[in-house]
């Protein structure tokens, strides 16, 4: 067969073929090969793409982002809505969530620059009041929807403590509809929007559930530090809340942080405690460093949690990021049974003490870490801000 003869391949093998690309640059080089590859194959990747890892800022370049992907590939994008003194709050779906001072919330991907404005911090149901001239003050918060106990905030306060994370139903790509969901980890409060809304939506029945979120079968998960999970329906004309498990059966005793995932069906919480350690060299500060992950697993029958020693074919991606699992064996070369994780751990727990980026890979058959491949992990990674955070690349 001659090499003009490779553009006749019949479109049922080409789709077959395009089924078993797992990584990004593998589908965007198969369509690139001629027309009649690219017509036989979607514009968008089949399969759910391996996670890249986005740096901190650069300290030459802080309009430019450096991105390392699966197979330790370097790509440079040019990212200005995400510098300083912006605040990322969050990515899904291959979409980061921007604050700044003013009270715009947006969402943008990295790859395509494409934007979605989100309903402004100005219309959350607690903001009563909102005045750009009264300076310091510009918001008014009220604490609680059934208080009279109201709260000036500034412009700078909001943007940096008022929203934790905000997770995605859904990829919003070409106006799909979808729903966002916003952690208001301070107040203790969930609020949503859908994409048709123009203001946010508190779910006042499940307040202090909000230690982390995720979608499952078109519901929202809510966790307690307890344990104890908030399942939200949100299709009515208000939300419905019903609390599971048993918070009673738990034993979360020095846990620093907990993450809630939809794994592919299985609902899952991860553990993650964390120690202050010193520097390697005498001159460095304290640091914090995570010593141990634990995973469980939700039995819904019996509305309890069950110690899970194992994770499988299962690889799990956490941080500031939507909770993430994935399957390894989709993915040439990635070992399963294991966790990925950046550094989302406010300082402000530890007394405002400032240490290098906590980030790694945790292998749950012997408890040992990994430092994940090209990110920085000297001294000098302390000075560069924001922490790395994973972003699933989204290419429409």
């Amino acid at each position: 067969m001659s090499s003009s003869d490779w553009s006749f391949l019949l479109p049922e093998l080409l789709q077959t073929i395009a089924r078993k690309l797992f990584l990004l640059a593998d589908f965007i080089r198969f369509r690139a090969v001629c027309t009649s590859w690219r017509l036989a194959t979607p514009d968008i990747p089949i399969h759910l793409q391996f996670p890249w890892l986005m740096l901190s800022q650069s300290i030459h370049n802080s309009n430019r982002r450096a991105f390392i992907t699966f197979s330790n590939k370097l790509h440079y994008l040019n990212f200005p809505e995400a510098t300083y003194p912006r605040r990322r709050r969050g990515s899904s779906h291959g979409w980061v969530a921007i604050l700044d001072e003013s009270p715009t919330i947006f969402l943008i991907n990295p790859l395509t620059r494409a934007k979605i404005n989100l309903p402004p911090l100005s219309s959350f149901p607690n903001i009563i009041h909102f005045d750009f001239s009264n300076v310091g003050r510009e918001y008014t918060l009220r604490l609680f929807q059934t208080s009279d106990i109201d709260l000036p905030v500034s412009l700078c306060e909001m943007r940096d403590s008022f929203i934790s994370k905000i997770v995605l139903s859904n990829s919003p790509s070409r106006g799909s509809p979808f729903v966002a969901l916003a952690i208001i980890g301070k107040w203790g409060v969930l609020a949503y929007c859908k994409s048709d809304q123009n203001s946010w939506n508190l779910i006042e029945e499940a307040r202090y559930f909000c230690e982390d979120v995720t979608f499952m079968n078109g519901l929202i998960y809510g966790l307690h530090k307890s344990g104890a999970i908030a399942v939200c329906d949100i299709s009515g004309d208000s939300p419905a809340v019903r609390i599971i498990g048993n918070p009673e059966t738990m034993v979360l005793g020095g846990v620093d942080m907990r993450y809630l995932l939809n794994a592919m069906g299985e609902l899952l919480m991860v553990t993650r405690f964390i120690v202050l350690a010193a520097g390697i060299e005498p001159e460095e500060e304290l640091r914090y460093t995570t010593i141990k992950f634990q995973v469980f697993t939700f039995n819904f029958s019996g509305s309890r949690w069950e110690r899970l020693m194992n994770l499988g074919d299962k690889v799990l991606f956490l941080g500031e990021n939507a909770s993430l699992a994935l399957s390894a064996s989709d993915y040439p070369g990635c070992r399963g049974n294991r966790i990925y994780f950046t550094d989302d751990f406010s300082e402000e727990d530890f007394s405002g003490i400032h240490g290098e980026h906590d980030t790694g890979i945790f292998n749950l058959d012997d408890g040992i870490f990994e430092p994940l491949p090209s990110c920085p992990q000297d001294s000098r990674s302390r000075l560069l801000w924001p922490s790395p955070v994973w972003i699933t690349p989204n290419p429409c």
